[in-house]
């Protein structure tokens, strides 16, 4: 009798091995990480594709700006500027980062939405490294808010600025830089905060001190100590004022009508170049975006 439930249970065990599905995980390489970066690249757009209340929602605020708010300051603003310039021109390139601005920032939210739902836990546990996840989110969400600063791109002429071809060029390169920058930085945030709400109001605590500290609605000369320090470690300062030098500079105004809309950002009264202003920009994306990989390195 022993024997024969043995034999029994043997059997049984040989079915069950008979029966089991191998699965093979492919090795760790470049290719994989590549592809991974890809798929979640393409997540981000799928996602933002179907959330059409959120293309439309995002591209209110920037409008009131430059439609309502920049028309209704028009009159405070005219003795202030130089003559054929108007407020709207003035602050648009503020407005084409405002737009980046808002839609990097949420499009980093996904993470910790991911996370309540359980989907970023599977997203670490797959054989890529946590790098090209991280990656890919940032690549996703500048892509995102780019797309979303040329529709407001495309209403320059509503602002007075001209449909030049170099100038658009430099402009979304500029707004791609941003927004890769400002995704990083969403993304470094989000690496650690578990609820979706504690994420929204952290944002909404940063997101417009950014934007009104810019230089934005106003030049960068003439103002108090202390404000003008807080402007000179805005990330944005560094990239609206290469905007509003490449719109300005493809206008026909005089020499000082364009130093005074336009002023250089500087150190201790040294002018600091263009190039370096969106090097500081660059830099700041890269680092942390590292952080934000490091972060997500670490256990959970």
């Amino acid at each position: 009798m022993a024997t024969q439930t043995t034999r029994v249970a043997q059997s049984g065990e040989q079915a069950a091995l008979a029966g089991t599905i191998r699965v093979a995980v492919p090795e760790h390489s470049l290719r994989t990480d590549l592809r991974a970066v890809s798929i979640v690249w393409r997540r981000e757009l799928i996602r933002f594709r179907r959330d059409r209340l959120r293309a439309v929602t995002s591209l209110i605020q920037p409008l009131l700006f430059l439609l309502v708010l920049g028309t209704g300051l028009a009159s405070l603003a005219r003795g202030s500027l130089p003559s054929g310039v108007d407020f709207q021109t003035f602050i648009y390139p503020g407005v084409l980062a405002m737009t980046v601005l808002f839609t990097a920032i949420f499009s980093a939210a996904s993470i910790v939405w991911d996370r309540e739902f359980g989907f970023l836990r599977e997203m670490l546990v797959a054989p890529v490294s946590r790098a090209s996840i991280v990656i890919g989110k940032c690549l996703g969400g500048a892509t995102i808010a780019t797309m979303q600063g040329i529709l407001i791109l495309a209403l320059a002429g509503l602002a007075g600025v001209p449909y030049d071809p170099v100038l658009l060029l430099i402009l979304i390169g500029e707004m791609l830089l941003l927004a890769f920058t400002l995704t990083a930085f969403g993304v470094m945030m989000a690496a650690r905060i578990t609820q979706f709400q504690a994420f929204m109001a952290l944002t909404q605590m940063l997101v417009m001190p950014l934007f009104f500290l810019s230089g934005a609605l106003y030049p960068l000369h003439g103002l108090p100590t202390w404000l003008s320090v807080l402007t000179r470690i805005d990330p944005l300062t560094y990239v609206v004022g290469p905007m509003r030098h490449a719109v300005f500079s493809h206008m026909s105004l005089i020499p000082d009508a364009e130093h005074v809309l336009s002023p250089n950002i500087t150190w201790l009264g040294w002018p600091v170049p263009i190039i370096l202003s969106l090097a500081i920009v660059a830099a700041m994306g890269l680092g942390m975006m590292v952080i934000a990989i490091v972060t997500f390195s670490k256990p959970e």
